[in-house]
C-alpha cells in the first residue's frame, strides 16, 4: 500500500466552502448522480460534469485492463509488496526486487557484505532488469564450513516451520522421483522420458538404413510415403507387439495446409489421461524443514542487519532506502537513513492471537500518536502505547482508535508527515513486531484500527525517502513545479504511474483515512477559491489520475477487504465522495465534517457567549442531511491543538491550578462549555465521531513537538494522564465516559438523522429527537428557565439519563431529583403534538428517555 500520513495544523488549506453550497452542490446528485443532473447556476455545469464523469469512468476502464495486461488476478495488482522489496524465497535464498527505470546498474549492499557494490547486482542486460524497470537481485544464503551443497540445486526449505519431512533420510532423492515416475507414467511413457532419443534414432535407421542421409540436401531427393502409409507399415510391423507398446494414437495425413495432422486417440486412454494429477505430494517429500536448513546454511542477510540499494545512474553513483523496506532506522541527524532486515526466527517472530472485531453499526474513534502517548517528557513506544493507553481507551468507551505518524518520516517534530518510506512502521516507536502486537491487542479489546494515510507529504529530502529515487526527477513523483506541494515543501505522486498504484496491507489494519484529499485532487493542491458551482470539480485544475488512483484504492479495498473502511478529509467537498464507485462516486464509507471544529473554534475564541448563533450551531454540526449517515464529526482533532493551536479546554479554562478563588466562575463556564460542544457535536451528526487522545478529559496544555526553536524540549510533547486524578479532570472524563456509553447501550448514532424541531437564538436552546431520546441545550449564558416547553412526539414519561449539569459531572446540581422525572403535556409545541415543561439552567443539557408511554 502506498502509505503516508497527515498535515500540520499550520499546513491547513485556507478554503472557505460553505455548508450551504456543499449542500446545494451535494443535492444534484441523489443516489445515482453519474445520470442524473439538474440546473445549477448555469445551465452547462451539470453536463459538464456529467461528461467528466463519463470521461472518468472510460479512463478508469482503460487503466484496468491495462492492469490486468501486466497482472493475473486482482490480488495481484493489491499485492505488490509480496514481490518488491526483501523477501525469503523457500530454495535457500533470499529475493529483492526494486522499481528503478532511471538507473543503469543496481546492487544491494550493507553489513552482509561490507558495503560492496559489486558483490550482489543486477546489470543491465543480464538476468534481473526487464524493461518496465524492475531490478532482480538473487542473494543465495551461506553454506556452512565442511557441509556439502545440497543434492537438488532447486532444493526447498520451509523456513518457518521445524517439521521433519525431507529431513529423516529415509528415502534418498532418487527414491522419491522414482515413486513420482511409477505413480505418474502410463507403461512404456517412462521408457520415452528417461531415453526420448532411441525412438527417433531407431526409426531414422528403419527408414533410411545404417547409411541414410546426413544433410537436408541429401535428404530432400529421397521419396517418402505419406503419414498414413508410413504409419500402416509400421503397425504390420509390430502386430504381434503386447498392447501396451502400441501407441494410444493414430496420426493420418489428410493432405489439407491449415491441418497437417489430424490425430485421432484411444477414448479410455485419454480419459485415464485427463484424470491424472501432478506428482506434487511426493514433491513436497522433498522439501526440508528449518532445521535441516539451520545444519547448512546461514542467511544471506541475517536479521538486524542494514542495507541499501546502490544505483549508477546518469547523474553518477546513488545510495538509497529501499522504496519497499518494512522497517528502516535514521542516523542521529535525519540526514541518513537505512533499511534493516526485519526476519526474527520463527520462535521470535510475533503470532498473531485475535481476529479482527466485528464492525459496529457506529463508530466512536479515539485519535493518537504513540509518540507523545506516555506521561513522561520523551517518545513513547508501541509497547508503552498497548500496555498504558488501550486499556483507557476501551474504559473510556470508544471501539476504534486512528492513529497518526506512525509510517516513517524525517523528522519528529512533523508529527509523522514528510513521509520517507511507505511501507515501513516508524523506529521510533518500536519494531514490526511492536506494532503488530499493538494492532493484535487492540482487536482482543474490541477496538478496530485506523491509520490516517496521506499522499502529499512525501519528504522532498534526496537523501532520505523517494525524492530522485533512481536519479530522475519523475521516478515517482512529476517534474517541475507540478511534482512540489505549492505552500508544504512536499513532493506530488505521479498518480498515472501504475507502480504507484500498488497497494498493500500488511499488519491487519481495519481502514484508513485519507487525509488532505484536496492537496492530491487538484494541481493547486486545494489553495483556491470554491464557489460551490461544479465548475469547481470539473475545470482544468483537477487532477484526473489522482481520481483514479483513490477510485481504484477504494475498489480494491472494499473488494479484497469487505469490512475494511475508508473515510475521505476533502476542504472542498467533493461531490460523491461516499457515493459507490460503479455511480460514478469515489467511493469512500465516511466523510469528515470539517466545519463542525472551525466552527468552535471561532466561537469561542472570537465570538461572545450571548452572540453564539443556534442556527449556526445546528447547520454547520448536521452538514448535509441527504449524506448524515456517511458523515464523521468531531468537535476537535490533533489539528486544534498541534504546532501552534490549542486544545478547546486551553482556551476555556487553561490549567486549572492556576485559577484563584475568584476564577471559580470561569471554570465552570469553560468546563460546562466543554461538555456541551461535545455533547451536541456527538448526538447531532452521523454515524461516526472522533476524539484526539486526552481532549476527553479536557487536556489543558498544546502539543509541541521538540524542534529547534524550543531548544528541542519534550515538556509539552507528552500527555498528563495524572491529571485523571484530579476532581475537575476526572469529572469531565466521567462524563465523556457516560457519553460514549449513551450510544453503547441505546445505539443512538445508528438510529439515523435527528429530528430537529427547537432551534430559537433568542433563548438560544435547541431540541431535537433521535430514536427514543429527547436532548435539550440551553446555551445561554445567564438565563435559566424553569419551565422551558419543548415539544415532543410521544405522550408518555421522559427519565433524565444524561446531565451536563450533575455534581459528579462537576456541575452545579440545580435540577433536584424530583425534576427528573416529567410527564407531557397534551399541548401542540414545535409542531408535535405533546410538550414537556423542562427545567434548563443557564449552560446546561439534558438528555431525556421515554420510559412509559401513555396513550390517550
Amino acid at each position: 500500500m502506498l502509505v503516508t500520513c497527515s498535515t500540520l495544523n499550520t499546513f491547513s488549506p485556507s478554503i472557505s466552502v460553505s455548508s450551504t453550497k456543499f449542500c446545494q452542490c451535494q443535492s444534484l446528485y441523489p443516489n445515482n448522480f453519474f445520470l442524473q443532473s439538474k440546473p445549477h447556476t448555469s445551465m452547462n455545469f451539470p453536463n459538464k460534469f456529467a461528461f467528466f464523469l463519463r470521461e472518468r469512468h472510460k479512463s478508469l476502464k482503460d487503466l484496468k485492463d491495462e492492469l490486468f495486461k501486466r497482472n493475473l488476478m486482482l490480488k495481484d495488482i493489491a499485492y505488490g509488496f509480496e514481490l518488491m522489496g526483501l523477501h525469503r524465497h523457500p530454495e535457500h535464498r533470499m529475493d529483492f526486487m526494486e522499481w528503478a527505470p532511471g538507473a543503469r546498474y543496481c546492487s544491494l549492499i550493507g553489513d552482509f557484505n561490507g558495503w560492496s557494490p559489486t558483490d550482489n547486482s543486477a546489470r543491465e542486460g543480464h538476468f534481473g532488469h526487464d524493461d518496465y524497470g524492475y531490478w532482480f537481485i538473487i542473494l543465495e544464503d551461506k553454506l556452512k564450513d565442511g557441509v556439502k551443497p545440497d543434492q537438488l540445486y532447486f532444493q526447498q526449505y520451509n523456513y518457518v516451520d521445524d517439521y521433519d519431512k525431507g529431513d529423516s533420510g529415509d528415502a534418498s532423492i532418487e527414491e522419491i522421483f522414482k515413486k513420482a515416475n511409477d505413480d505418474y507414467w502410463e507403461p512404456g511413457e517412462d521408457t520415452f522420458v528417461n531415453r526420448r532419443f532411441e525412438v527417433p534414432a531407431k526409426l531414422y535407421e528403419q527408414l533410411f538404413g545404417p547409411n541414410g542421409p546426413q544433410t537436408e540436401e541429401e535428404l530432400e531427393g529421397i521419396p517418402f510415403p505419406d503419414a498414413e502409409t508410413r504409419y500402416n507399415e509400421w503397425k504390420k510391423l509390430h502386430k504381434n507387439d503386447p498392447p501396451s507398446n502400441l501407441p494410444p494414437c493414430t496420426v493420418i495425413d489428410e493432405g489439407k495446409e491449415y491441418d497437417i495432422y489430424n490425430i485421432k486417440s484411444d477414448p479410455v486412454w485419454l480419459e485415464k489421461i485427463r484424470a491424472k494429477k501432478p506428482p506434487l505430494p511426493y514433491w513436497f517429500e522433498t522439501r526440508k524443514g528449518r532445521q535441516a536448513w539451520l545444519k547448512k546454511y546461514a542467511p544471506a542477510i541475517p536479521h538486524g542487519s542494514k542495507y541499501r540499494v546502490y544505483f549508477n545512474t546518469p547523474s553518477g553513483p546513488l545510495e538509497r532506502v529501499p522504496a519497499w523496506a518494512t522497517y528502516v532506522q535514521p542516523d542521529t541527524n535525519g540526514n541518513e537513513a537505512s533499511a534493516i532486515h526485519w526476519e526474527p526466527p520463527p520462535e521470535h517472530a510475533y503470532k498473531w492471537k485475535n481476529k479482527h472485531p466485528k464492525v459496529p453499526k457506529s463508530l466512536r474513534i479515539y485519535e493518537c500518536h504513540v509518540g507523545i502517548s506516555g506521561s513522561e517528557p520523551k517518545i513513547s513506544s508501541f509497547i508503552d502505547f498497548t500496555e498504558k493507553v488501550l486499556p483507557h481507551v476501551k474504559g473510556a468507551g470508544y471501539n476504534a482508535i486512528q492513529m497518526i505518524g506512525v509510517v516513517e518520516h524525517k523528522d519528529y517534530f512533523t508529527v509523522g508527515y514528510r513521509v520517507t518510506n511507505l511501507y515501513a512502521v516508524s523506529s521510533r516507536y518500536g519494531t514490526p513486531d511492536d506494532f503488530k502486537r499493538l494492532v493484535d491487542e487492540a482487536h482482543g479489546l474490541g477496538l478496530l484500527v485506523f491509520l490516517d494515510i496521506v499522499h502529499s507529504y512525501s519528504a522532498a529530502d534526496e537523501m532520505v525517502g523517494l525524492s530522485l529515487f533512481d536519479g530522475s526527477n519523475d521516478c515517482y513523483f512529476h517534474t517541475g513545479k507540478r511534482g512540489h506541494h505549492k505552500y508544504w515543501g512536499t513532493r506530488m505522486f505521479k498518480y498515472g504511474d501504475h507502480e504507484v498504484l500498488q497497494w498493500v496491507e500488511e499488519y491487519q489494519i481495519d481502514g484508513f483515512q485519507f487525509h488532505s484529499l484536496s492537496s492530491m485532487m487538484y494541481t493547486h493542491n486545494g489553495f483556491a477559491s470554491f464557489t460551490g458551482n461544479l465548475d469547481d470539480y470539473c475545470n482544468q485544475y483537477v487532477d484526473k489520475d489522482a481520481f483514479l488512483y483513490l477510485v481504484l484504492a477504494n475498489e480494491l479495498l472494499h473488494t479484497l477487504h469487505p469490512d475494511i473502511i475508508t473515510i475521505a478529509e476533502d476542504a472542498t467537498f467533493y461531490p460523491g465522495l461516499c457515493e459507490p464507485t460503479s455511480q460514478g462516486g469515489l467511493g469512500f464509507d465516511y466523510y469528515v465534517n470539517l466545519s463542525a471544529p472551525e466552527m468552535w473554534s471561532s466561537f469561542i475564541k472570537n465570538i461572545p457567549d450571548h452572540e453564539w448563533s443556534m442556527n449556526k450551531i445546528v447547520s454547520a454540526l448536521m452538514g448535509n442531511r441527504q449524506y448524515a449517515d456517511k458523515m464523521l464529526i468531531y468537535a476537535e482533532n490533533h489539528n486544534q491543538c498541534i504546532s501552534g493551536g490549542e486544545s478547546f479546554a486551553e482556551i476555556l479554562f487553561g490549567e486549572i491550578n492556576k485559577h484563584t478563588p475568584g476564577s471559580t466562575e470561569s471554570l465552570l463556564r469553560g468546563c460546562s462549555l466543554h461538555k456541551m460542544i461535545r455533547m451536541i457535536t456527538f448526538t447531532i451528526g452521523g454515524r461516526a465521531y472522533l476524539n484526539f487522545m486526552g481532549n476527553e478529559f479536557g487536556h489543558p496544555k498544546r502539543v509541541e513537538f521538540p524542534m529547534p526553536c524550543n531548544n528541542n524540549s519534550y515538556s509539552l510533547a507528552h500527555r498528563c494522564w495524572y491529571l485523571l486524578s484530579n476532581e475537575v479532570h476526572h469529572n469531565l472524563f466521567s462524563f465523556d465516559k457516560d457519553l460514549m456509553n449513551l450510544d453503547e447501550n441505546n445505539r443512538l448514532l445508528s438510529r439515523g438523522l435527528p429530528h430537529i424541531h427547537h432551534v430559537n437564538d433568542t433563548t438560544m436552546v435547541i431540541s431535537y429527537i433521535r430514536g427514543p431520546l429527547l436532548f435539550v441545550f440551553n446555551f445561554h449564558p445567564t438565563e435559566a428557565y424553569e419551565r422551558y416547553s419543548v415539544g415532543v412526539e410521544e405522550a408518555g414519561e421522559y427519565q433524565i439519563i444524561l446531565n451536563t449539569d450533575e455534581k459528579k459531572y462537576g456541575g452545579r446540581g440545580l435540577v433536584d431529583a424530583q425534576q427528573h422525572l416529567q410527564r407531557t403535556m397534551s399541548r401542540k409545541v414545535d409542531g408535535l403534538q405533546n410538550c414537556l415543561e423542562v427545567p434548563l439552567p443557564s449552560r446546561t443539557a439534558q438528555v431525556y428517555k421515554l420510559t412509559r408511554i401513555l396513550r390517550i
